[in-house]
């Protein structure tokens, strides 16, 4: 599967704004997809996932007030709004797909497919 992410840029504190992923390949054998960050040297962050069929989400405690995740099944793509950014949010996002089963899928499992996209947030 190839994940593309795209949207990231340079805000201010408190600003917003909307990454896009789109998928290809394998994508009927979704479980979900997710959003994650990191940081150079750092391990990688779960942000926050969304199930390819249905209408569940997932977040990591420091995004849920703040991000919302969707989806856009017929664009084989997901968004991540974010709002109110912080500079701690300041990291290189990525997607990933995750073909799991079960209500438990998002915790783990996710593939990698492509390139990040840059989130800077200047206090």
């Amino acid at each position: 599967v190839q994940l593309q992410a795209s949207g990231g840029g340079l805000v201010q504190t408190g600003e917003s704004l909307r990454l896009s992923c789109v998928a290809s390949g394998h994508t009927r054998n979704f479980a979900g997809l997710g959003w994650f960050r990191q940081t150079p040297g750092k391990d990688r962050e779960f942000v926050a996932a969304i199930a390819w069929s249905g209408l569940s989400t997932y977040y990591a405690d420091g995004v849920r007030s703040r991000f919302i995740i969707s989806k856009d099944i017929s664009k084989n793509s997901i968004y991540l709004q974010m709002n109110n950014l912080k500079p701690d949010d300041t990291d290189i996002y990525y997607c990933a797909a995750n073909f799991g089963a079960g209500s438990s899928w998002w915790r783990s499992g996710y593939v990698f497919g492509g390139q990040g996209t840059l989130v800077t947030v200047s206090s």
